[in-house]
């Protein structure tokens, strides 16, 4: 790990900070300008960097804007006067990691470098993934069985169905089954059959002759051959009209197919694989669906688990999206706060990976600091009812069956919705104080107030181990307040 660095012109700061620092056995380098900054950079790099604002030979604002140019991803700590507060938040919320103003609690400042450096080493590890990123993330049990499947489909020249969720990611298994397979030289030609009108699929699917049609100036060909050689994806494919349908089913029988006012047959080489948000037995069932084209399209079915399937994938789809939004928007990324990933850990995502990646294009833009808390996540998110705890993927089993990935499952007893916890929780209060009353205690306010205040810290602090900063941070409440309120509730031994 390399050495925070430490830029003041003021001996003592640098002094305090240099002994807390080593207490914590973490490598410290000083300075006591910016120039000698930008000269040491040529030759190395810090993992954290804390630059005070008003030194001589450049101030930290003009440092923090040349070092971020140079290292994007390095988190920099501006230490400033309460003078220069407001103009130091305004000019340094674009790029720096966190404010610590002047004179400042050592063991905060030790924290809030500690936070910073957690979040470099977290950075490195994901810039390191994201250099050799797959075009598929994930880690949950599930998706591993996707990425099974396709391996072992991505050689074979078989028909693959799809299934999944709106926004689950079918396209980008499509692309996987083609870019690893033998036809990965050939074209991907992927068309939405639900997207496009019903007088017009049929040209987009096989093409028309000049003059079939008012406005056919030209002969056109269509997706099948446009895909020769390679691999065609038919998204949505249960919303095909059903004479559409009857066409398809001839093309994948024998290959042949005929251009909109054609008469001569057409052929083209090409794999085929289908996806769908739908139940297609069940369209089946109700004549929307040909039986016999859904059985020649369910020869190897692939079904895509939902993103609430393997929620502990989103911490590292949300910091790729991050990434990749911050790309694409030409800025810096944003970071996430453990507090706001969790916070997403709790949403549905209705909207699957899909919403994931819409919410980290929001935040790219509106979220008002370079670190994301929770109270910067859209309203969808902050406002949604929590879901239940995620069963650690060791819990989930794993499907046996060949190219059918197994959904993470719970065990055996259903978890406890959080709001029949939080129902159950409020009547248990309510049916305490009805006792106090009825007893004709007086006091029932302070006594009920002092234990839950008393049972709050005690999970905050428990959840912290003991750091109290940290758990007033936490419970959003002030560092003298939690000290305070220890002493009144008689606390000092946790």
């Amino acid at each position: 790990m390399k050495p925070i660095w430490i830029v003041d012109d003021d001996h003592a700061i640098r002094f305090v900070l240099e002994k807390a620092l080593a207490r914590e056995e973490l490598a410290v380098r000083s300075f006591t300008n910016a120039r000698d900054v930008l000269a040491a950079l040529d030759d190395a790099a810090p993992q954290v960097l804390v630059s005070d604002i008003r030194m001589p030979g450049g101030t930290g604002l003009d440092l923090l804007a040349r070092v971020k140019a140079k290292l994007p991803g390095l988190p920099v700590i501006v230490m400033t006067a309460y003078s220069d507060l407001d103009s130091a938040v305004a000019s340094f919320q674009g790029g720096a990691f966190e404010y610590l103003p002047k004179p400042f609690d050592v063991t905060k400042a030790v924290e809030l470098i500690r936070r910073a450096l957690d979040e470099s080493l977290r950075e490195e590890v994901a810039d390191a993934s994201h250099a050799q990123a797959p075009e598929m993330l994930g880690q949950a049990p599930a998706m591993q069985e996707v990425f099974r499947a396709i391996g072992r489909l991505a050689q074979s020249a078989v028909t693959v169905l799809i299934t999944g969720e709106s926004g689950s990611g079918k396209e980008l298994v499509a692309h996987a089954l083609h870019k690893h397979s033998a036809r990965a030289g050939g074209p991907f030609v992927a068309i939405n059959t639900a997207a496009i009108p019903k007088d017009l699929l049929e040209s987009e699917l096989f093409g028309h002759e000049r003059g079939a049609f008012t406005g056919a100036q030209t002969m056109r060909r269509g997706r099948f051959e446009q895909a020769d050689g390679g691999t065609l994806f038919l998204d949505e494919i249960g919303d095909m009209p059903l004479e559409l349908q009857t066409r398809l089913l001839r093309v994948l029988s024998d290959g042949q197919f005929y251009r909109v006012g054609g008469h001569n047959p057409q052929k083209s080489n090409v794999r085929v694989i289908a996806a769908t948000h739908q139940n297609l037995e069940l369209r089946v069932r109700e004549g929307s669906f040909r039986e016999d084209l859904f059985h020649r399209l369910n020869v190897i079915r692939l079904r895509l688990p939902a993103l609430r399937e393997r929620i502990e994938d989103v911490p590292a789809l949300t910091r790729f999206f991050l990434q990749k939004s911050a790309r694409d928007l030409h800025v810096d990324a944003k970071r996430i706060s453990d507090a706001a990933l969790s916070r997403l850990m709790q949403f549905d995502f209705p909207g699957n990976v899909r919403q994931l990646e819409n919410i980290c294009h929001w935040l790219t833009v509106m979220a008002p600091a370079q670190t994301v808390e929770v109270k910067d996540l859209p309203p969808e998110v902050v406002c949604a009812p929590r879901r239940e705890p995620v069963v650690p993927p060791e819990a989930a089993p794993a499907s046996a069956a060949a190219g059918a990935p197994a959904a993470a499952t719970t065990g055996d007893a259903a978890p406890v919705p959080a709001a029949a916890i939080e129902t159950a929780w409020l009547e248990g209060l309510e049916r305490e104080l009805a006792q106090l009353l009825a007893a004709g205690e007086p006091g029932a306010w302070e006594r009920l107030t002092r234990q839950f205040e008393a049972r709050l810290i005690t999970a905050a602090l428990a959840h912290t181990r003991g750091r109290r900063i940290e758990a007033a941070q936490r419970l959003g409440i002030g560092r003298n307040t939690i000290t305070r309120k220890i002493q009144e509730l008689g606390l000092d031994d946790l």
